[in-house]
């Protein structure tokens, strides 16, 4: 039995790809404009400490899916697919009556690099989605010079495939995060307006007959660092935050690898360039709120806000992610809409497969049994002073515990690494050493993750 149509409300949630928790104004970043984002974080509750589970693209949004750790549906990488037998709470959702629909970015299916002419192939229905336009991801749009999905094929009627495919091409032999400079597209055509646009249109004609939920997925400010000249332009001269030093004594053999040996003026190029990605991003959220306002949904919709997972952006000498540092695993997640407190702003630590609890619970679903997501509606009627007492964020080379106070990194084949997170926010030295009384209790911790719960399922 469905409940009626006015019993529920509308649920949108939005995400970024690869975007960092600090490069937001409402987070206290000057130095980036994100007037919507802020206008959104203002009416509703702004989560600081919430981490991803895999810091890697297919393996969270894997996990959010599923609401499970992403390992326990064989995720550890980003050459995941979701599995056939396992429930996501898109399927939850259509069951219950809702229309879901998503446009964007899904990565449920990485390793198959077809989307389908309208991002509509037969999979994605099978996921759970009625109104699907699953788009290619930056690289993956930049990677075939034929088209691979409904953007591409977009550039292809509009005679600008061809050119943004030679440049993906060679941005990729100079390196992906290195080759910082405009995109060849102009503005309108970039793929995260086209996704902006798209999202609009489908709320303008969307029916109000049924209730619905609407994932729309960003592909920026993701790698490489490409936005169009409008955007590019309003940072030229912006004075960026200065990167953390590399400090590689007591660091895992990924730390030391990866270390990308930049100057300081070619990392505050691409942190410019990685604003204007973020500023583009917010003006296509301030459509879609426009958009909700002119159909009159806005009031009767849970909006949430979030990303996969950060970017390391030069910090300790790194890019891009599958890191346990903050920059890498810790990202945005905000709450607004009926229900919500207004103006608020919480430390309570968060794991980002919550959003898949929190969304059924917003919808009037009763709670999945048998899954690692957690509702945050409990904190927010506050019913708890605290979400979590830990996070978890895992991947094949490292097993990560977050507590309020430190952080656990066990890496595969390579050191265990410690950090107090009060002391040395930044995460510059490992102190394992001399400190088993805080170590020993949170490597247990870290096998009673691994393990719990998991032989009753």
């Amino acid at each position: 039995m469905t409940a009626s149509r006015s019993d529920r409300p509308n649920v949108l949630l939005i995400m970024s790809d690869q975007q960092r928790f600090d490069y937001l104004g409402y987070m206290g970043a000057g130095f980036v404009r994100t007037p919507n984002l802020d206008r959104l974080a203002a009416r509703g509750t702004v989560f600081t400490h919430c981490i991803t589970n895999a810091a890697v693209c297919a393996a969270a949004r894997i996990g959010l899916a599923t609401g499970n750790q992403p390992f326990r549906v064989g995720s550890l990488s980003n050459s995941s697919f979701l599995p056939r037998s396992a429930t996501t709470y898109y399927q939850r959702l259509r069951d219950y009556g809702y229309r879901v629909g998503c446009v964007g970015k899904l990565d449920l299916a990485k390793p198959d690099p077809y989307n389908g002419r309208h991002g509509d192939r037969p999979c994605v229905f099978g996921w759970g989605f009625t109104h699907p336009e699953e788009c290619e991801g930056k690289m993956h749009a930049g990677s075939s010079p034929t088209p691979i999905g409904p953007y591409t094929h977009w550039l292809d009627e509009r005679g600008l495939l061809k050119k943004f495919h030679e440049d993906y091409m060679a941005r990729r032999k100079q390196g992906w995060f290195k080759a910082c400079h405009d995109s060849v597209l102009p503005a309108d055509a970039f793929e995260d307006c086209y996704i902006g646009r798209r999202a609009a249109e489908w709320i303008d004609k969307v029916p109000d007959d049924f209730p619905w939920h609407y994932f729309v997925s960003f592909v920026g400010p993701h790698d490489p660092f490409d936005a169009p000249a409008e955007y590019a332009d309003r940072y030229r001269d912006a004075e960026m935050p200065k990167p953390i030093a590399p400090q590689p004594e007591g660091k895992s053999r990924a730390y030391t690898r990866r270390q990308c040996n930049m100057e300081a003026d070619e990392i505050e190029k691409t942190r410019r360039m990685y604003c204007a990605a973020i500023e583009l991003i917010d003006d296509q959220v301030g459509l879609i709120i426009e958009a909700l306002e002119k159909r009159g949904m806005l009031e009767n919709t849970v909006i949430l806000f979030a990303s996969d997972h950060g970017e390391m952006l030069g910090d300790h000498g790194l890019y891009t992610k599958s890191l346990a540092y903050e920059q890498s695993m810790r990202v945005p997640l905000l709450m607004c809409g009926p229900g919500i407190p207004e103006a608020k702003r919480s430390d309570t630590l968060v794991e980002l497969i919550d959003v898949n609890a929190t969304i059924c619970e917003a919808s009037g679903l009763p709670p999945q049994e048998g899954i690692d997501a957690r509702s945050l509606y409990p904190f927010l009627r506050g019913e708890t002073e605290r979400h979590r007492d830990d996070a978890f964020c895992c991947l094949e080379h490292f097993r990560c515990l977050r507590t309020e106070t430190h952080k656990v990194v066990l890496n595969h084949n390579d050191c265990v690494e410690c950090f107090d997170l009060v002391n040395d926010p930044d995460a510059t030295t490992n102190v394992r050493e001399g400190n088993s009384d805080i170590f020993g209790p949170l490597r247990s911790r870290i096998k009673q993750r691994l393990i719990e719960a998991k032989w009753m399922r």
